[in-house]
């Protein structure tokens, strides 16, 4: 149920991406430059010589040793995706490192699909702080913030945006809950699709989730009516336990039913429990791993509709 998850365009503040063409004049680069004298501008270049290449080890010794921490703490996925998103490219590319007639450095990431080209300013110093100019051909600059850290320089912030990596972690695990908790909630309007076949089909509600779990080829009963998968027949997916009961009514030929869904492991997999009533409303709430109950806030959805 993993999906990939969508990042703020760090950059985004002054940085774009520029093709492979340049109209300015280009200054000679090397693949294999001398190293750039140490300082607030050196850290800067690393950091994006590493996103570029998709070096995370080196690209971490440029960050905080709180945002390295963090960083190294997320994903393999997620470490990826935030380095593309500094460098500015989709694939791991080759850095060629230049200077412009000032001596303020030049460094491109030529990649398969497009050559980002990264112009530096003159760097700032404020005792513990620095400030270094980068800017994209042809587009607007912006300001790498740096503080001095272990007899380093260590990447703060991109414009005025914080490079907190704790807090972009936390962002990320809240969006990947929100992503599979949409999931369940489409699970069960499913399960509640597949009732009402199961209904149409043989006359009578379901008396467990099982009976609508696959049948052989040719073999479809009322006990195996082939309407949901494996999973959900058994009541166990993506992290949530589903829940299915009949309700008696004064009509007794109109049955309703009730369906509930409770994160197995709080937190893990979600943190809202579902449960959809009678009437085929959905209910959602933060119930800190109990059930949830037709009490609870209705889900304002189009899969909620009956």
């Amino acid at each position: 149920m993993k999906q990939s998850v969508q990042l703020p365009r760090i950059s985004a503040l002054a940085l774009a991406a520029c093709c492979a063409a340049f109209c300015c004049p280009r200054a000679r680069a090397q693949e294999n430059p001398t190293a750039v004298p140490a300082g607030p501008a050196a850290a800067v270049s690393d950091a994006l010589t590493a996103a570029c290449t998709g070096n995370q080890v080196q690209f971490a010794d440029e960050l905080t040793s709180e945002s390295a921490a963090a960083f190294r703490a997320l994903s393999s996925e997620e470490r990826s995706e935030l380095m593309r998103r500094f460098s500015l490219t989709e694939d791991k590319g080759r850095p060629l490192l230049s200077s412009d007639p000032e001596s303020r450095i030049i460094l491109r990431c030529e990649t398969p699909g497009n050559t980002i080209e990264f112009r530096f300013g003159d760097t700032s110093v404020h005792e513990n702080l620095a400030f270094v100019p980068v800017s994209v051909v042809g587009a607007e600059q912006t300001k790498f913030g740096l503080v001095r850290e272990s007899s380093g320089w260590r990447i703060i912030s991109l414009g005025l945006l914080l490079v907190d990596i704790p807090a972009l972690s936390k962002q990320w695990e809240d969006d990947q809950l929100e992503q599979q908790e949409n999931a369940v909630v489409e699970a069960l309007a499913g399960l509640k699709q597949a009732i009402e076949r199961y209904r149409n089909a043989f006359g009578k509600l379901p008396d467990s989730l099982a009976q609508l779990g696959p049948a052989a080829p040719g073999q479809i009963s009322p006990d195996e009516a082939s309407l949901v998968g494996k999973e959900l027949a058994s009541g166990v997916a993506g992290g949530y336990h589903f829940s299915y009961r009949v309700v008696a009514t004064a009509d007794p030929n109109n049955k309703i039913f009730e369906l509930g869904a409770t994160p197995e492991e709080y937190g893990k997999a979600g943190r809202r429990s579902f449960f959809i009533d009678g009437a085929g409303r959905i209910h959602a709430q933060d119930k800190h791993g109990a059930a949830a109950t037709s009490d609870d806030p209705q889900l304002e959805t189009e899969t909620a509709h009956p």
